[in-house]
């Protein structure tokens, strides 16, 4: 089955490497992703167990239909271990923390082609995805995008973000807002697509208002850590009829108003031009990329 385009990747569930329960529940999550942890969500005393897990994890992944990631450490850490261990898996993405400077990313994108060219997997197929957790992080992931043709996407990170920012932390997130607004731009920039920070509290009516802000800003997608706020995220990230009616409405006005040789056309007291009718036409595409048809 292809792995769906990053614009269609609309949530990215975390999980723990050593907790074949929680592998249980992201399976019935409906997340895009799903990425099985090395790193934070696995204690160091049980990695060498959550990588045995990997071949099963992301076998379950291919039956299902879900995309495969393994977010592995650090390479001067037990990064090269995991990498190792993962690719005899053939997962679909290497997931990267702590992602800050572009020589990171030549580095392990070195390390992949190596083990593809070893085990036979088709040079360049596995994605990298930065997960860009701190300052520097964020200011250069256009750089990072532009390390390795392997980066598709790249995720905003939430609370090592916030630490490295001595911020404080709160449910309204107000302490990233700019964080997330320069992190959409240096992506779009970049010509990747940004993934939105994940919400961290267990509330899940708060991760759906903090989506539907990101949405706002321009995102289509979101990371997340509890199984349970999929639901809700995957519909703020689906175009529904309301908006599909709109977006066909703008078309039908503005082509119209073109072949009587207008330049705009007043819609619903929008005033549109040529940028309000191409983000129409990409919201109806998405739509029908995405299956949906009303």
């Amino acid at each position: 089955m292809p792995r769906p385009e990053p614009d269609l990747r609309r949530t990215w569930l975390f999980g723990p490497g050593a907790d074949p329960a929680a592998h249980d529940s992201m399976f019935e999550s409906g997340a895009s992703v799903l990425i099985v942890d090395l790193e934070d969500f696995t204690p160091p005393e049980r990695r060498d167990e959550a990588r045995e897990y990997l071949s099963g994890f992301v076998a379950r992944c291919r039956e299902h239909g879900y995309m495969a990631a393994v977010r592995i450490n650090q390479m001067e850490k037990a990064g090269m271990h995991d990498l190792d261990a993962a690719m005899k898996t053939r997962p679909d993405a290497i997931v990267y923390p702590m992602a800050e400077q572009p020589q990171q990313i030549h580095e392990l994108d070195t390390a992949i082609a190596q083990c593809e060219a070893t085990l036979n997997i088709n040079q360049g197929s596995t994605e990298i995805v930065p997960v860009c957790e701190t300052a520097l992080g964020v200011v250069n992931v256009r750089l990072m995008a532009a390390a390795s043709p392997r980066i598709r996407c790249a995720i905003l990170g939430s609370e090592d973000l916030a630490a490295d920012l001595c911020a404080e932390r709160g449910p309204d997130a107000e302490e990233l807002d700019y964080a997330r607004r320069r992190f959409i731009l240096e992506c779009r920039a970049g010509r990747i697509e940004p993934v939105d920070a994940p919400y961290t509290y267990n509330d899940p009516d708060g991760a759906r208002r903090e989506a539907e802000f990101s949405r706002r800003l321009g995102y289509r997608s979101k990371s997340l850590v509890r199984p349970e706020h999929t639901e809700a995220l995957n519909g703020v990230f689906t175009p529904d009829a309301a908006e599909l009616g709109h977006a066909r409405e703008i078309v039908a006005a503005f082509e119209a108003a073109r072949k009587r040789g207008e330049d705009r056309v007043l819609v619903n007291g929008l005033w549109v031009e040529v940028p309000a009718y191409r983000n129409a036409r990409r919201t109806i595409d998405r739509a029908v990329r995405l299956g949906i048809s009303s």
